[in-house]
C-alpha cells in the first residue's frame, strides 16, 4: 500500500489544521492507521491511533482532547483533526499502517510509512 500525507501547513498557535492520508494500491480497510511526529532534532513520536474500522482510537497524552483520528475507508483516507494548535506541535506528521489485528503505538509496528506533511505552528 501506497501512502499520501498532506494538509500540513503553517497556522497560529490555537488554529487548526486537518490531515490526510490518502492510500492507493490497496484497500485502507485491511489496516490499522497511525499518525506519528517527528521534531526536528527528535526522534518520531506516536501521536494517534484508529482501528481498521474505527471502533478503537488512541491517542498520546500530549494531544489526547486536542486531535481527532478518523477514517473513511470508502474513499481510502484517513484524517487527524488537529485543534488547539501549540507551537510544541510542530514537526513533520506521518501516516503508517499496521498490519497487525490490535493498534499500536511503537513506530516498530508500523509496515507502511507515507512521505510526511510539515505542520508549522507559529506563537
Amino acid at each position: 500500500v501506497q501512502l499520501q500525507a498532506s494538509g500540513g501547513g503553517l497556522v497560529q498557535a490555537g488554529g487548526s489544521l486537518r490531515l490526510a492520508c490518502a492510500a492507493s494500491g490497496r484497500a485502507l480497510s485491511g489496516y490499522n492507521i497511525g499518525w506519528f511526529r517527528q521534531a526536528p532534532g527528535k526522534e518520531r513520536e506516536f501521536v494517534a491511533s484508529i482501528s481498521r474500522i474505527g471502533g478503537s482510537t488512541e491517542y498520546a497524552g500530549a494531544v489526547k482532547g486536542r486531535f481527532a483520528i478518523s477514517r473513511d475507508n470508502a474513499a481510502n483516507t484517513a484524517y487527524l483533526q488537529m485543534n488547539s494548535l501549540k507551537p510544541e506541535d510542530t514537526a513533520v506528521y506521518y501516516c503508517a499502517t499496521r498490519t497487525a489485528f490490535k493498534i499500536g503505538r511503537r513506530t516498530d509496528e508500523y509496515d507502511y510509512w507515507g512521505q510526511g506533511t510539515l505542520v508549522t505552528v507559529s506563537s
